[in-house]
């Protein structure tokens, strides 16, 4: 009998082919979207329901963990908040509203909670997204480590941005160095140091980028997504797949920065891979290609 293995929850083939068949294959189509939206028949950061000819309400749901939950540059609370917001804006939405699913180790100590909910609650102030529902609940002690957490994300959208549309000709911008939360993580597991290594994660919320690229060309671009499970390769080899394209990089062009690369050579890392929680990967089309990368 098959079994799940860690496998299945990296981002990778097998999590595909586990949705594929577990999923995906087993829904009738009216099942996977609402008419006129986006839903499960083009898997992307979020699902669209229209609201009308010309706007859409955009829905993300995402979990949170990670070890530690508290590392150089953030919270696993700060990497909630600011996942859900970033995934509502892959889409084309502009967040409005969040709710919150909280699981916690019996044991827990208050403050480590209180620290990671200050976390959640000065990300979405400060983006004046509403809080407007969640759950609580405790398992005993040693059936979770510490914390886990789930959201669901709102927005309204009016141009879509669907990865599907990517198309022959278009440029890939990368809107800062790739890899830092990654590394990051993987340095605190290794119990290194911020000052020694300059390793921390750049887990933000995208919204004072996206948005403005949005309302100035959201026609001209084509996809969108913040490289987190799986890194960079992941989400163009995603890319490549529902757009039926393909997508040709330089290397020497991706923003690196030199401690993370000398840590991934170190520890034989593959940089492409690891995840960045505040960087955008979006994909325009060509002739605006230099216009919008200034505006960056």
């Amino acid at each position: 009998m098959d079994k799940i293995t860690l496998a299945h929850g990296s981002g990778g083939r097998e999590m595909n082919q586990l949705l594929e068949e577990s999923i995906f294959n087993k829904l009738p189509s009216w099942m996977k979207l609402i008419k006129g939206g986006l839903g499960i028949d083009y898997p992307d950061d979020a699902a669209a329901i229209p609201i009308n000819e010309d706007k859409y309400i955009v829905v993300t749901t995402d979990s949170y963990t990670v070890n530690p939950i508290f590392f150089p540059g953030g919270d696993i609370g700060k990497l909630a908040a600011s996942g859900t917001v970033n995934d509502v804006l892959m889409l084309g939405g502009v967040p409005i509203a969040a709710l919150d699913s909280i699981v916690v180790e019996e044991g827990l100590e208050r403050e480590t909670l209180d620290k990671i909910l200050e976390s959640i609650f000065n990300i979405f102030s400060s983006l004046d997204v509403k809080l407007i529902g969640g759950d609580f609940k405790v398992m005993p002690r040693g059936q979770l480590d510490k914390i886990i957490i789930t959201t669901v994300g709102l927005g309204i959208a009016e141009h879509l941005i669907v990865d599907k549309n990517l198309k022959p000709g278009d440029k890939i911008i990368v809107s800062g160095p790739i890899a830092e939360h990654g590394a990051a993580i993987y340095a605190a597991q290794k119990g290194l140091t911020l000052e020694e290594h300059e390793l921390r994660s750049d887990v933000k919320p995208l919204t004072d980028l996206m948005i403005p690229l949005m309302k100035k060309y959201g026609g001209y671009i084509h996809a969108a997504s913040d490289p987190t499970r799986g890194g960079l390769a992941m989400t163009l080899n995603n890319w490549a797949s529902t757009s039926n394209t393909t997508i040709i990089i330089d290397e020497e062009k991706i923003p690196i920065r030199e401690p993370v690369a000398s840590y991934c050579q170190l520890l034989g890392l593959d940089p492409l891979a690891l995840a960045s929680e505040g960087v955008a990967i979006i994909g325009v089309e060509g002739e605006f290609s230099e216009e919008i990368l200034e505006t960056m």
